[in-house]
């Protein structure tokens, strides 16, 4: 859609099922744009289109320039000498190109990810500074990285950084690079990275709430999963205050990321923090299907969702328990939004977890579908499938229909404000748990959404999990009375 700077009207100048990231060339003659329709994702086929702005703002005839229905294109851009730039996956890794005529030269061609699973409109993982320069924020290995390309040259050069994690907002003028980037140990911080100066200034950022001393540091770790291998951070317990003792494994949380097309980053997150502080280990798991290990991991999980990310959750547990670094008599997990899904497929069909918590969970596949905003509906097509015989799959994968095959503690949390997962989801999960005679408590938190948001909200979810994790795994509480959380009291008499 053109808008009248004068206000006089509007003109729609293309029309399509989704569309993205429209970039006007330098010389404002030519509009290049993102385009894709259902039941592709953003990140499962793209197409990068540009046509000439006529005089009289109308767009002349469409080519598409790169993409496909099997390529993701990500961020268009225009260089200033007019020539455009893109990040694609066409060697199966989302690397950066620029294009040549009718050529896709590749600027970096390296297994790692220079994109980010489209998920919000507006990002950006590389800029152009004054230089002739690319400053590119690329994904290896789990961890963020920057680099300094050089056009003229076709050079690259890695940027010396302090963080681990940098959020797909890059701007760069000069040789300063702007970006918001944490680490474990860092609250998220907005810094001007001067490459000639070789400096770091912090323009701004939160204070860290707690002594460094508390803040566990994870350890990126691969394990044997299927018959290949998956990944997680792993966080062990952290605290000044309690050493366990001699020989003994402390208990685990094994946590699926939500998505599940996203990934666990290693970036400061105080909820894993508090759970490590008090003696629990933390597993972040980033099972087959999750961004950043390039396209062919992630298209693993078409198809097998709920069964390849459970499987991976409970073969890191018993990857953790083989190198000593856990109890195999106290592991739990715990997810939210579709790892809240996960973790209940893996209470169902994984005995190595003792008890279950999902937060805003997806508790009926169908049931979401029907219901799910527009742009993700068709997320369910490639995870589970739309025939008649997906149908049937659907309801076999469902949380809510698995209740006859979990007879482990559940913790639900619904947020009754939540428009993307309805408290319905919840609701019709406790109901089979009842009738199912599992125990469960079910915690509503009246002025949350999707996602915790408010500190009474966080407060109370956290409470809850622990507390329930006490109970669950049979380990000794302090204030065993006054400290429970009223939804969790009397659920120590349904554990046995």
């Amino acid at each position: 859609m053109a808008l009248d700077v004068e206000g006089s009207g509007e003109q729609v100048l293309v029309e399509y099922e989704f569309l993205s990231s429209p970039r006007l060339s330098p010389d404002r003659r030519i509009l290049a744009w993102l385009r894709w329709r259902r039941p592709q994702m953003p990140w499962d086929g793209t197409e990068l289109c540009v046509a000439e702005l006529l005089v009289d703002g109308r767009l002349g005839s469409v080519r598409v320039v790169a993409g496909s229905s099997s390529e993701s294109i990500f961020q268009p851009e225009w260089a200033a000498d007019g020539t455009l730039h893109f990040v694609s996956d066409r060697t199966g890794w989302l690397n950066l190109y620029r294009l040549r005529r009718d050529y896709a030269e590749p600027l970096a061609h390296m297994p790692a990810e220079f994109g980010e699973a489209q998920w919000e409109l507006g990002y950006s993982t590389y800029a152009f500074n004054s230089r002739g320069q690319i400053v590119a924020r690329y994904r290896r290995g789990g961890f963020d990285n920057l680099a300094l390309i050089d056009l003229p040259r076709a050079s690259f050069e890695e940027i010396a950084q302090p963080y681990t994690s940098i959020k797909p907002y890059i701007g760069a003028s000069g040789g300063r690079t702007v970006v918001i980037g944490s680490d474990p140990q860092t609250m998220p911080q907005v810094a001007i990275i001067d490459t000639e100066q070789d400096t770091v200034t912090v323009v701004a950022a939160d204070e860290l709430p707690v002594d460094p001393a508390y803040l566990s540091v994870p350890e990126a770790i691969q394990f044997p999963s299927g018959s290949d291998h998956a990944f997680a951070l792993y966080y062990p317990p952290t605290s000044p205050d309690a050493i366990a003792p001699p020989g003994e494994r402390p208990p685990l949380i094994v946590q699926p990321h939500p998505g599940p097309t996203t990934d666990a980053k290693p970036r400061l997150d105080l909820q894993v923090q508090f759970f490590t502080s008090r003696g629990f280990g933390v597993a972040a798991i980033n099972y087959r299907g999750s961004t950043g290990y390039g396209r062919a991991y992630r298209e693993l999980l078409a198809g097998r969702w709920g069964v390849f990310d459970a499987e991976d959750c409970a073969n890191a547990a018993h990857y953790l328990v083989k190198a000593g670094r856990a109890d195999p008599q106290r592991i739990v997990i715990s997810g939210a939004s579709a790892g809240g899904f996960t973790a209940l497929r893996a209470l169902a069909t994984q005995r190595i977890f003792r008890a279950a918590v999902s937060a805003f969970g997806i508790m009926d596949l169908e049931a979401f579908r029907q219901r799910a905003p527009r742009f993700q509906a068709h997320e369910l097509d490639r995870l589970v499938g739309n025939s008649r015989e997906s149908l049937a799959r659907s309801r076999e994968l469902s949380p809510v229909n698995l209740t006859g095959r979990i007879s482990r503690p559940v913790l639900l949390i619904q947020g009754l404000k939540d428009r993307i997962v309805p408290p319905d989801q919840a609701q019709m999960m406790v109901s089979a748990l009842e009738r199912d005679k599992v125990p469960h408590a079910y915690l509503e938190l009246p002025h949350e959404s999707h996602g915790f948001r408010t500190p009474d909200g966080i407060r109370a979810a956290l409470e809850a999990e622990l507390y329930f994790y006490l109970y669950a795994l049979r380990m000794p509480m302090a204030n065993p009375t006054s400290a429970i959380p009223p939804v969790l009291r009397g659920m120590h008499s349904r554990l046995g």
